[in-house]
């Protein structure tokens, strides 16, 4: 009897092992990135039969630049399935030339894509919890930024919806509590 896609990617969830094949030094922590989740994926996806395609498009709301990375997985019939997920785009990132701000953007958007689709847990994960000695708020399973009640994103926010913008479009770029909503529109 043949799998169904749903059965077959399944199958592809419950027997992928992808390992923390990278070591921030400076934080003493292992970690995954992108590349090691593919290079482990790569041949469950050809033992089943199933094909992956990752892809990128760049947004913008509220002045704040973002990648919007999509995972999508499919079989020869054409059934598929797809998980999105985003990151914020720093232009001005210290150390960093713009196509790197980008590329690393890109990078971490496709991870969490990934990580959605083949059902991958990072919660204990130092990247995850490790704030690489900044003070935002740590980034949501959703790919969404936490918008935080006060400082210079908070302001561009604040910005934007005095000039008529809608809390829809800031939430479909940021998990905003309902303490920053009311700070918002009020």
């Amino acid at each position: 009897m043949e799998l169904t896609f749903q059965e077959r990617l399944i199958k592809v969830q419950a027997e992928l092992k992808a390992p923390k094949g990278q070591f921030n030094s400076f934080g003493k922590y292992k970690y995954r990135n992108c590349e090691d989740i593919l290079e482990s994926v790569k041949p469950l996806l050809q033992k089943y039969g199933l094909a992956l395609m990752l892809t990128d498009t760049i947004q913008e709301v509220a002045g704040v630049l973002f990648v919007n990375a999509k995972a999508k997985v499919w079989d020869t019939e054409g059934t598929s399935v797809e998980v999105t997920a985003q990151a914020g785009i720093d232009p001005d990132k210290k150390g960093m030339d713009i196509s790197q701000t980008f590329g690393s953007a890109s990078s971490y958007a496709r991870k969490y894509a990934l990580n959605g689709l083949f059902l991958i847990d990072d919660t204990k994960d130092a990247d995850a919890t490790n704030d690489h000695g900044r003070t935002a708020q740590p980034a949501v399973k959703t790919g969404k930024q936490v918008l935080p009640k006060s400082g210079a994103a908070f302001n561009k926010v604040k910005e934007y919806m005095t000039k008529g913008g809608s809390i829809e479009e800031v939430k479909k770029k940021y998990q905003v509590t309902n303490e920053v909503e009311q700070l918002l529109i009020n």
